[in-house]
């Protein structure tokens, strides 16, 4: 069930909403003249959504390379990392 608070309440009982939030880990919807105007949440649970959100991109993009057809069997993608970091050390060395 959503958590509903006013404007006003956020205003007056701001200490109390924000302990809400992180006691729940979810968003809380604020009003202004009784319509839905805001949603605040702890910065854990925005991290969560966004970190929610950012596995869900690559995965997607995952989805669409392999729909695609750019892929390549994984010791193939293993080596080329190797190789890369290789040259990269060799780089770091040298400057």
């Amino acid at each position: 069930m959503p958590n509903i608070k006013s404007s006003t309440d956020l205003r007056n009982r701001y200490n109390e909403i924000s302990a809400l939030c992180h006691e729940r880990n979810e968003p809380i919807f604020i009003t202004k003249n009784g319509r839905g105007d805001l949603a605040v949440m702890s910065i854990e649970a925005y991290d969560k959504i966004t970190g929610r959100d950012e596995l869900y991109r690559l995965l997607d993009e995952g989805r669409q390379d392999r729909l695609a057809g750019r892929t390549m069997p994984f010791e193939d993608a293993m080596s080329d990392i190797y190789k890369e970091m290789g040259n990269w050390n060799v780089q770091a060395e040298s400057n």
